[in-house]
């Protein structure tokens, strides 16, 4: 666990936009407003990327966030590794907005985005379970995740793309990833 916990504000469950609502509004959006997000709306984002079904309960996925100088209300630039309970732990200093945004072959939309949430994947919490079958769990996961920070931003009046075109090792460096975990979604929100 790291040394420096941010607890986070707790997550609304009543929330004013329908589901229905939220998958109709639902794009994939590459262009940002260019004002930081709230603790809050990063905690929302994070609660709803967690509350996802996982195969035999393995969780396998990490979810990392990687935020701008000045890009969310009373949080340092730096990379975050979620840790559940509402909470984050500083896993690496400074902005590496642009360092990403190389790594997922120059879409600057990547670098302009406030925040980026970045899925990462220990397949052996999975795999020591179910065997190869476990990748596609794993997958499967990592899909969920994404749907609902899809449409917890759309929620939020935000905006989130997935990204999958990026080099695994690159991000990887960039935000300093384990070696047991690998990269599978890049979320820039905003």
């Amino acid at each position: 666990m790291p040394d420096n916990v941010i607890t986070l504000p707790r997550p609304e469950t009543g929330g004013t936009v329908s589901v229905e609502e939220a998958l109709h509004r639902r794009r994939s959006r590459r262009s940002f407003q260019p004002r930081a997000l709230t603790l809050k709306q990063l905690s929302q984002l994070l609660w709803a990327a967690a509350a996802s079904p996982s195969a035999g309960a393995t969780y396998p996925l990490d979810i990392f966030v990687v935020a701008g100088i000045g890009c969310v209300d009373d949080l340092e630039a730096g990379v975050y590794q979620y840790l559940g309970e509402q909470s984050l732990g500083l896993h690496a200093e400074g902005d590496r907005r642009v360092s990403l945004a190389r790594a997922a072959l120059g879409q600057d939309f990547v670098a302009n985005a406030p925040v980026s949430l970045v899925i990462a994947a220990t397949y052996e919490r999975t795999t020591s379970r179910y065997g190869k079958r476990g990748q596609r769990y794993v997958h499967i996961e990592a899909g969920h995740v994404g749907e609902n920070v899809y449409l917890q931003a759309e929620a939020l009046g935000l905006g989130t793309v997935a990204v999958g075109a990026f080099e695994d090792s690159a991000v990887s460096r960039v935000i300093e990833l384990p070696s047991a975990m690998l990269p599978l979604y890049i979320m820039p929100v905003g």
